[in-house]
């Protein structure tokens, strides 16, 4: 039993220290917030939310409204789509020299740009780009495409530096040039997990271009902020059902073609 106890490892007070801190930090929030959760659960305040619900129902299934929002869910899965093939194009590019192909300094320097282009938001570059673009679908699509790139370009960047560079070296000193020593000894290597990134980064901007229509970037997004501000609850139901499919949808494919891409890089 002593022996047990001796060979128990020791507790972690740092562990437990960040825990409390957590908790109290918690608490204090709240405290501070001074939130009335009560008040969300008296009789008045479930009656006017029942109501408010029930306002969305039945959806505005017409047959003039059912095809205007078939064309703002195609807008949004443009949107997206060319928004997530400008960040891979731009993510590979900026991937190479934030490697540390290219010397230290031309790596650091990458490595900022990536890092200021996924720190802003995809909501405020969005701001930026409707002031820049104009309100529509292109700002939306040049908004996910700033973010995106330095999201991609990072991981972009970090799988060029897990990969082995043997493969890329043999054929340099084979004679072979840097653009052919790259393209056949380490793109092969990275390029399916190039692929799952940019797949997986697609999935999330679907969902994030429906979001960027509140700011004026087009498609479905812009479509309910649109019937939501004008009190029209039983059309904003359909748009948000339209935006439900069409992300499931999306999400299902996607995770298809990357399940797909699994042996290439497991």
């Amino acid at each position: 039993m002593s022996a047990s106890f001796a060979a128990a490892p020791p507790r972690c007070l740092r562990c437990w220290a960040t825990a409390l801190a957590i908790v109290i930090a918690a608490a204090a929030s709240f405290a501070w917030l001074a939130i009335d959760y009560g008040a969300l659960f008296t009789g008045e305040s479930l009656s006017l939310m029942g109501r408010f619900i029930a306002e969305f129902f039945p959806p505005d299934l017409s047959a003039a409204f059912l095809q205007k929002t078939a064309w703002g869910a195609l807008q949004t899965l443009a949107v997206s789509a060319l928004g997530t093939l400008l960040a891979a194009a731009g993510g590979a590019l900026l991937a190479l020299p934030a490697s540390g192909r290219s010397g230290a300094w031309v790596q650091g320097a990458t490595r900022f740009v990536l890092n200021f282009l996924r720190s802003v938001p995809e909501l405020v570059w969005a701001a930026l780009m409707v002031l820049a673009a104009g309100i529509g679908p292109f700002a939306g699509a040049l908004a996910l495409a700033l973010h995106t790139t330095g999201v991609l370009g990072r991981l972009f960047a970090e799988s060029l530096e897990n990969a082995p560079r043997a493969p890329e070296r043999a054929l340099s000193q084979s004679g072979s040039g840097a653009v052919a020593a790259f393209a056949y000894g380490s793109l092969p290597l990275v390029l399916p997990q190039w692929v799952a990134y940019t797949l997986y980064r697609w999935e999330m901007n679907i969902r994030m271009a429906t979001v960027l229509g509140f700011v004026g970037g087009g498609g479905l997004g812009q479509l309910l902020y649109f019937h939501l501000s004008i009190f029209q609850q039983p059309q904003a139901m359909t748009v948000l059902a339209a935006m439900f499919g069409l992300v499931a949808l999306v999400d299902m494919a996607s995770a298809r073609l990357r399940r797909d891409l699994g042996p290439a890089y497991a």
